[in-house]
């Protein structure tokens, strides 16, 4: 189909369609057939878009202690940044879905082009002012520009594809966001540890600079446009959005400043259990929701919503638990660069095996196999000691980076496909309940693991401690040995005493802390294993229901008394 077509009015537009080159809903772009070369250039367009949007956050996320010291903050302040990333990120498609449905694709890329300029702006602005205020402000902006920049990343590399291989497009899509944490981890990490957050701002704006024009270049084929919007919409967002915004800063910051010391996470959580209990009362009696709870709370959809959410928090393993317990065993992110060569090449293969053996007919599958495959990768990190070093966790987060591109994309499709059978009509209640599942379950994970370690490494030290006493010849042997590190440098006994025993506590600390992140990732790999089952027996469960029923019409047949001849 030729492109001057796309300036035609929309009826017009839409006779020249092939069947499958028209969209599937009000909002969707439509997919001609394109030529290679156009082929080629949406997916380099859409994987610079998908990068742009996710990258910036990403590297925040894995190198919070180098920011903290750059910006000379506390690392609860600097827990702040990724959290208002998601404070602004959460809700922001429940607006830009139906914008993007009633205004076309053209002005709802338009829009997000402007978001890009804003966050370009504000960008620019920090370089020159490089404090903490202003660098929450270029977070904020970036998680409003990341909520439309990723929908239009997917939309760009879906044209990339021909018709038979697009549900791969999405698939390649959603997972190509998934190597922007070990990329920055490896990418960013070298900048930051010459202290030069100058130069990755530099670099995340020539990025923006980049995608703003090949966005500008590059159009979107036209979308069918219907009125979508109503006045009610914005009382619910208004009551949506900030109570996921401080439902996300208690989940986000709870663990760090712990939950029952600080007195605002408490009135933050109220605030936002208030607020959102009031949004859903209102949606629930509107005849068009935004938010079609009844559709969300389908058996189906929350099967779907539990099975994300679960996914989300035992990946916190990899993000939290795993990098974490190098970090606390001493370890700079330039010792673990080996290790996270080894992640982004699984995430990339977990993507790639999840598009290119992708059964629209079994789509449970990947999800079970998923967290049988963390279930494995948590238990093998479960036998952590002091002396484990990265080369020794390569197969367990191989297997955990792999698992956490492999199920992403056929949980979409599953959500997709449940909208489809509904006649579209909740595209926004799925793509919204979709990304708070990814958000807001990564939250909890870290706070569920963050909590459960903090809570083990108490008693570990305190059960440690116990079995230790002066008088006990081996802890006595233990601290003259320990003194007599320090013989040639201090003479006095008793100041060698000392020195003994503060070493002796760190070392019993490091044992708990060690103790502690094991109890963690075995409880992460017994919930994966529970899951795993569950989810199997969902997806196989109409097949053993169908078999019985068969063998029971069966008997009943065989049992059946034949009829008389007269």
């Amino acid at each position: 189909m030729s492109r001057r077509h796309w300036n035609l009015p929309w009826e017009e537009f839409f006779a020249t369609l092939k069947p499958h080159e028209r969209p599937v809903m009000p909002g969707s772009p439509s997919t001609p057939d394109h030529t290679m070369p156009w082929r080629l250039a949406y997916g380099l367009v859409g994987a610079l878009v998908t990068m742009t949007g996710s990258l910036g956050n990403a590297a925040v996320t894995a190198n919070q202690p180098q920011l903290a010291g750059s910006l000379g903050v506390t690392l609860a302040e600097a827990a702040w940044l990724p959290v208002i990333f998601v404070m602004t990120n959460a809700s922001m498609n429940l607006l830009l879905v139906k914008f993007r449905i009633q205004y076309g694709l053209r002005l709802f890329a338009e829009i997000v082009l402007i978001v890009l300029i804003v966050f370009l702006a504000a960008a620019l602005a920090h370089l020159f002012l490089q404090d903490f205020v202003s660098t929450l402000v270029v977070r904020a902006v970036a998680g409003v520009a990341a909520a439309g920049m990723t929908t239009l990343g997917i939309l760009y590399i879906i044209q990339a594809f021909p018709a038979q291989h697009r549900l791969k497009g999405i698939i390649l899509g959603v997972g190509l966001s998934s190597l922007a944490i070990p990329a920055a981890r490896l990418g960013v990490t070298t900048l930051l540890d010459r202290d030069l957050w100058r130069a990755f701002y530099m670099f995340e704006v020539g990025l923006v600079l980049v995608a703003l024009p090949a966005v500008f270049a590059l159009k979107m084929p036209p979308a069918q446009r219907i009125k979508s919007f109503e006045p009610q919409d914005f009382i619910t967002f208004a009551l949506f959005a900030p109570g996921m915004a401080l439902l996300s800063a208690v989940l986000g910051l709870g663990r760090i400043v712990w939950w029952l010391e600080a007195p605002w996470v408490g009135w933050a959580l109220a605030a936002a259990v208030l607020l959102l209990s009031a949004a859903a009362i209102h949606e629930y009696n509107r005849a068009n929701p935004l938010i079609d709870l009844r559709w969300l709370a389908g058996r189906d959809i929350v099967r779907l919503m539990l099975a994300i959410l679960l996914m989300r928090i035992v990946l916190s393993e990899q993000t939290t638990g795993a990098v974490g317990f190098l970090q606390q065993m001493g370890l700079g992110n330039d010792q673990m660069h080996s290790l996270f060569w080894v992640m982004l090449a699984a995430t990339a293969a977990g993507s790639l095996v999840s598009a290119f053996t992708l059964n629209p007919t079994k789509l449970w599958k990947p999800i079970s196999i998923a967290l049988g495959l963390i279930a494995l990768g948590a238990y093998l990190d479960s036998h952590a000691t002091v002396l484990t070093r990265p080369s020794e966790l390569y197969v367990s987060q191989a297997l955990l980076a792999f698992a956490a591109a492999f199920f992403i994309g056929p949980t979409m499709i599953i959500g997709f496909g449940k909208v489809l059978q509904g006649g579209g009509k909740s595209f926004i209640s799925f793509i919204i309940f979709f990304s708070l599942c990814q958000n807001v379950g990564g939250l909890m994970g870290s706070a569920l693991i963050g909590t459960v370690q903090t809570l083990r490494e108490k008693f570990h030290s305190n059960q440690l401690a116990e079995s230790i006493g002066l008088g006990d010849p081996e802890t006595v042997q233990r601290l003259q040995q320990l003194g007599g590190a320090y013989a040639h440098v201090i003479d006095d006994p008793a100041l060698r005493q000392s020195a003994a025993l503060r070493l002796l506590h760190q070392q019993v600390s490091q044992q708990a802390q060690v103790l502690a992140y094991n109890d963690v990732f075995l409880m992460i790999s017994v919930v994966a294993a529970v899951g795993a089952v569950w989810v199997a027996a969902n997806h196989y469960r109409p097949r053993i229901e169908a078999l019985c029923a068969r063998r029971r019409d069966a008997a009943q047949a065989s049992q059946a008394p034949a009829p008389s001849a007269e």
